[in-house]
């Protein structure tokens, strides 16, 4: 087992600054090379407070301004237009960026990139769902429509 500091919120195991073991190959070849979490060290120790620090600073203060923004989230879907072939295929996959910019864009709040998963890629036009966690105790599903830029 491998004790290691998560530096990004994981799905299934915590969040940024939480110090957790897993088992070596998912600490190498998952958490490592993607920059979610970081080798625990007594070095590494003293900057989980830092982490956490930023994590606060980025989360919503409290849990009714959450709950409102969730409410937001799932009222309406959010349209997302990118370039795509004839037969609808997209050049390229829907980014979380893109999704926290088209939130933004459709006035529906502010929300972190790295709180938005998406399950499958989205690869084509049409209609997927997305999970946003807003605060720790409150995830909101977000109904989201790719559609295809008009061409110039």
């Amino acid at each position: 087992m491998a004790k290691i500091i998560l530096t990004h919120e994981v799905s299934g195991l915590g969040a940024a600054g939480d110090i957790v073991e897993v088992k070596n190959g998912y600490a190498r070849n998952y958490l490592l090379p993607r920059g979610f979490a970081i080798v625990w060290t007594l070095g590494g120790e003293k900057q989980v407070e830092s982490i956490k620090a930023a994590r606060a600073a980025r989360a919503v203060a409290n849990l009714e301004e959450a709950q409102a923004l969730a409410a937001k989230l799932k009222s309406q879907p959010v349209k997302i237009t990118i370039k795509a072939g004839s037969n609808g295929r997209l050049f390229g996959t829907v980014k979380t960026t893109d999704i926290a910019n088209a939130v933004e864009a459709a006035g529906l709040g502010k929300i972190d990139k790295r709180n938005i998963e998406v399950n499958d890629h989205i690869k084509s036009t049409g209609n997927y769902n997305a999970t946003v966690r807003v605060h720790e105790d409150v995830v909101a599903n977000l109904r989201l429509q790719v559609v295809a830029a008009a061409k110039k």
